[in-house]
């Protein structure tokens, strides 16, 4: 009896240990919180006497365990999502953080790009070379490069956009060797590569890389922004304003604690993110009196993310107001006619 009551004992534990542990090819993600950006932006100089805040707003996402799959299927706000619909193809987790991580360095170079053009203050966009995303596995490139490296020349040629690169490669030939020089960890190293078939394309040869061209911008005054640990794109509204309250003396935000999501292209659209009505959630539970929302356009027939983030607010019954914007300009219009708290 002892021995089949030890027996079930360490069969239920097994399963315990089973739902709670074991990783399936799934993720799951839930709303996320709201980060304040005072603390993660810095204008050198800046204003920072302001009663209200601008947040960006976070979805969180889980590797799916069988506990949290089955959570996530009765628990509202939870989505299951297979890996197709989160990395792009042949991606690997690693190459998809750094792909996350570089939109979100884009998103505050655009971000600045807007803020200091609506400030009219003086800023340079500087090209460093292209930014590598990913290597395709057996390409010349495999096992020299990785994700997170800076080309910087080849064949001692520095490119400036990534059209002139991919022109460049296209008149080598299978076996020809080209000298890269790259930056890893802030170290330059220079290798030769010899060209080979692409593994997407046999018909051409070159690295194997997919890669973005990688741009940074000097602001006067500086700008620092401390935001390592998040990744993606969809805060460059939040950005744009963030920085915009702290070059200006007055306050923005008129004493409201406000957030919002949205990507910042350097045009200054405010483009679609994914996940708004999660973002909706996490700002209710935040207490968040304003939420700036994307009102970008869409094919007949599908809702964009200010209609989703409308239906989800009813839904939730929050005393939230959303607004919608299409550019900086709507939110800075919106928020010039705002009554002071």
């Amino acid at each position: 009896m002892k021995k089949k009551r030890l027996l079930l004992f360490v069969i239920a534990i097994a399963l315990v240990v089973f739902f709670t542990s074991y990783r399936l090819d799934t993720y799951v993600t839930k709303p996320g919180g709201a980060y304040e950006l005072s603390p993660l932006v810095e204008v050198v100089g800046g204003d920072e006497d302001d009663e209200g805040t601008l947040s960006l707003m976070t979805v969180s996402m889980l590797t799916a365990t069988p506990a949290l799959y089955i959570w996530a299927k009765i628990q509202d706000g939870y989505k299951i999502l297979q890996p197709e619909q989160v990395r792009s193809p042949h991606e690997s987790e690693e190459e998809y953080n750094v792909r996350q991580l570089k939109l979100m360095s884009d998103s505050q170079v655009n971000a600045l790009q807007v803020a200091f053009e609506q400030a009219e203050l003086p800023f340079e966009v500087n090209n460093n070379g292209v930014f590598v995303l990913s290597v395709s596995t057996g390409s010349a490139a495999d096992e020299v490069l990785a994700p997170g490296d800076r080309v910087l020349e080849i064949d001692g040629n520095n490119f400036t956009e990534m059209q002139q690169l991919i022109d460049y490669l296209s008149a080598k030939k299978e076996g020809d060797t080209v000298e890269v020089l790259y930056e890893r960890e802030d170290r330059e190293i220079s290798t030769e590569i010899k060209l080979a078939p692409l593994p997407s394309d046999p018909e051409r040869v070159g690295l194997g890389i997919s890669f973005v061209e990688d741009k940074s911008i000097k602001t006067t005054p500086e700008v620092e922004i401390d935001t390592d640990q998040i990744g993606g794109p969809s805060a460059g509204l939040m950005f744009t304003l963030e920085i915009l309250n702290q070059l200006e003396d007055e306050d923005i935000t008129k004493g409201y604690d406000i957030a919002g999501t949205g990507t910042m292209e350097s045009d200054g659209s405010v483009g679609r993110i994914g996940g708004i009505d999660q973002k909706i959630m996490a700002a209710d539970s935040a207490d968040i009196d304003i939420f700036f929302a994307p009102d970008e356009p869409v094919e007949s027939g599908e809702a964009n993310n200010y209609e989703i983030a409308i239906k989800t607010a009813k839904k939730i019954d929050t005393d939230m107001k959303i607004v919608p914007v299409k550019t900086i300009e709507d939110a800075l219009q919106f928020l010039d006619e705002l009554q002071s708290r």
